[in-house]
């Protein structure tokens, strides 16, 4: 119990550390897209961490989606070996950020510190965690200088659009083969006291309706693939969004809206493309001949992906039946399968003790109705040692004026130490 206190005091002298390193994090504009100042970043956190120890490497994801020249997917991994053998204990971070939106009263990018919390975007989601990670790394660091095993911390890219330039570029290539890395955390905003323990599935597929142009004034002669939408987009609102409504999972998923299926239509294009924005004229008078969507399926562990697909399929069928002239095509985009560690997972018992130990009291077992990068260290890492944990309400993530509060971030740092110690301190 004294080092434990030894630890968190550690900890706690290091929370205007802890403010600062936000601060900077946040104030590296790391927007995705396009996905600008990745190397910036890197290069920040490679420095710090190189300072104490660790050694660092800089992953290029070539050939992943969205890298180029310009906007090259920059990834940092930072490791440093203990006095002998043992796990390793690895805090995953994403370092991209989304857009800043509208509705600011604060600089998105000025890291603005007011009535305990740290203004800006990305505080919450994630550099907020990136940073609590750090800062109990370096508190362990300091307090058990001889601990076993080893730590590894990255910041990787592209999270917020699928983490393929980032994590699963990493995973593919070995880094979190569960040889080398017995023990993964990423900090994501789940609240203090709550371990999540993976994610519901997600389908994003592309539906379009085809028609035949044809003069305006003379519809008759075309076939209308935007009034081809409506109707499938009735009939989704007929049959298929209360079908899903009715599915209800056992993961402990919040919000609790998110313990059904769902689905988001995402976006939607029909007719004659936008023109730029200094275009003056008038749009020409053709009936549309194409009409396409991008659907969002989110799906339950206990719903199989093969299904998911035919519930749509079947609903354009159905439409077809009804239309006369109706044809369409579904492309896939991209899926993942859901995720869900064991509650007695070596990882999940040990941060279960350090937040009773630190908060005093029970933690709370939830699933992110979302995705996020476990998904990779899963499915590609065949690493299931994992889970979400970090400081920040899940809530104020991609919203204005997003913010992480400074004692909930000092909290799950010593959280985040704790842990440590409990996994590479030989008792």
């Amino acid at each position: 119990m004294e080092q434990d206190q030894a630890l968190t005091q550690a900890v706690a002298a290091r929370t205007d550390d802890l403010v600062t390193l936000t601060q900077d994090l946040v104030r590296i504009p790391t927007l995705n897209p396009p996905g600008r100042n990745y190397r910036e970043i890197c290069d920040y956190l490679g420095a710090r961490l190189e300072k104490r120890g660790f050694s660092v490497e800089m992953i290029r994801a070539h050939g992943a989606p969205a890298d180029s020249d310009r906007y090259p997917r920059w990834n940092m991994v930072a490791r440093i070996e203990g006095a002998a053998p043992g796990d390793c204990v690895h805090f995953n971070g994403h370092h991209d950020v989304v857009e800043t939106g509208h509705g600011w009263t604060t600089d998105p990018f000025g890291g603005e510190v007011r009535d305990g919390r740290v203004y800006g975007r990305g505080t919450c989601d994630m550099k907020g965690g990136i940073a609590s990670a750090i800062i109990a790394a370096e508190a362990f660091i300091d307090t058990h200088p001889d601990f076993s095993g080893a730590i590894e911390i990255s910041a990787t890219a592209d999270e917020e659009s699928g983490g393929y330039g980032g994590v699963a570029y990493l995973a593919e290539k070995g880094y979190f083969d569960p040889a080398r890395v017995q023990h993964v955390i990423i900090p994501e905003p789940l609240n203090k006291d709550r371990i999540c323990l993976g994610h519901r599935g997600v389908w994003w597929a592309e539906i379009e309706t085809k028609g035949r142009i044809a003069h305006g004034s003379m519809p008759f002669l075309g076939d209308c693939a935007v009034r081809h939408m409506g109707a499938v987009l009735a009939e989704m609102e007929a049959s298929l969004f209360p079908l899903l409504a009715g599915k209800r999972t056992e993961m402990p998923v919040v919000p609790e809206g998110a313990r059904s299926s769902t689905l988001n239509i995402n976006a939607i294009h029909g007719g004659e493309p936008e023109q730029d924005a200094d275009y003056t004229g008038l749009p020409a008078p053709c009936v549309p001949d194409r009409c396409r969507i991008t659907i969002d399926r989110r799906f339950l562990i206990e719903e199989d992906i093969a299904e998911v697909k035919a519930e749509i399929a079947a609903l354009m069928e159905k439409v077809r039946a009804a239309r006369p002239g109706f044809d369409y095509e579904i492309r896939d985009l991209f899926e993942v399968m859901p995720t869900m560690t064991d509650r007695d997972a070596p990882v999940v018992r040990t941060v279960q003790a350090a937040i009773e130990r630190v908060l005093n009291r029970h933690a709370e077992f939830v699933v992110s109705p979302g995705t996020y990068d476990q998904k990779h260290i899963d499915r590609i890492g065949r690493l299931k040692n994992c889970i979400a944990y970090g400081p920040g309400i899940l809530d104020l993530a991609h919203q204005p004026d997003e913010w992480v509060g400074i004692d909930d971030m000092e909290d799950s740092a010593k959280v985040m130490a704790l842990t440590l110690s409990e996994l590479l301190v030989k008792r």
